[in-house]
């Protein structure tokens, strides 16, 4: 459902429109919000001069992205409603490194996030071939200390298999695709 917003500017800068979230400003705005309606609930009576069908010059209304990831066929669904819209193979967490069924939602985004050892301590740069997390990551869980999400490898052949510590590993090229659907917040269904 749209929801339409009456509200007050105090500067006047641009507004951005994301399609999952909706309407929001960049730093350094401040407005008031005056009310907020279902935008089949609002007319304006009578029409501006020239905008008789205001909703021509609005941005379509987009369907959320949401995840499925389906442990047991190893592969990530992305769904707009219930529609498909591509699907990906997938690593996952090999036995005594299961990665966790639930629903969660993305947390954190990184491009050619840095790697650090679990064990070691030693760091890995982002943009190193050599790099486990590829060149995206998109974490979905977290106990505090760890994290589990999806990201790329350069480990190509353990994609379709139970290989990883938690993670969800990823051909460089799907991640980096994956990256530019979701935002943060999409919800991320996992199931075995």
């Amino acid at each position: 459902m749209a929801w339409f917003l009456c509200f007050r500017l105090d500067c006047s800068y641009a507004l951005s429109f994301n399609p999952i979230f909706g309407l929001f400003l960049s730093h350094g705005f401040s407005t008031e919000i005056l009310s907020a309606q279902p935008a089949q609930e609002v007319a304006i009576s009578p029409p501006l001069p020239g905008l008789e069908n205001i909703s021509d010059y609005l941005p379509p209304v987009v369907d959320p992205i949401r995840l499925e990831l389906d442990l047991n066929r190893r592969q990530v669904t992305v769904y707009q409603k219930d529609q498909i819209v591509k699907t990906y193979p997938v690593a996952i967490g090999r036995a005594g490194w299961e990665t966790p069924a639930g629903s969660f939602a993305v947390k954190t985004m990184y491009r050619d996030p840095p790697w650090k050892h679990p064990f070691d301590g030693f760091v890995i740069p982002g943009g190193d071939p050599e790099n486990p997390l590829g060149r995206r990551w998109i974490g979905f869980w977290t106990d505090g200390r760890h994290w589990i999400g999806f990201h790329g490898t350069p480990t190509r052949d353990s994609v379709g298999r139970a290989a990883s510590h938690g993670c969800v590993r990823m051909y460089d090229e799907d991640i980096e695709e994956l990256f530019e659907l979701v935002a943060l917040g999409t919800p991320i269904k996992v199931t075995r």
